[in-house]
């Protein structure tokens, strides 16, 4: 993994041993996953079109282009894969105060 991700393979891995990913879905069948950052931030990704809240994935992946995902991303897809995402079901409402408190911060 570290020869394919390099250095967010390990602190990716640390997250999922901590279970810090969690699958947020609502009724419409819409998913996010909000992961609790090592710094204790809470972080939304999207999986299905690979994009994460954090500064790190908007500075090292958008606009340097020097990696492929930050650790939080790769989290998601390794607590998929693993079977290991805490999954919360929400409804429309709070899923939509979950996406809207994201850009509330970014703004």
């Amino acid at each position: 993994l570290k020869f394919i991700f390099g250095p967010s393979a390990v602190p990716a891995l640390d997250l999922v041993d901590q279970r810090s990913v969690t699958r947020v879905v609502a009724p419409s069948g819409r998913i996010a996953y909000q992961v609790l950052g090592s710094s204790g931030k809470l972080y939304t990704c999207y999986s299905s079109c690979h994009f994460c809240t954090c500064p790190a994935f908007g500075f090292t992946v958008l606009q340097k282009s020097e990696s492929l995902l930050c650790k939080h991303i790769l989290a998601v897809y390794l607590s998929q894969a693993m079977g290991a995402c805490q999954e919360l079901t929400v409804s429309e409402e709070q899923l939509t105060s979950i996406l809207l408190a994201e850009e509330e911060d970014e703004g």
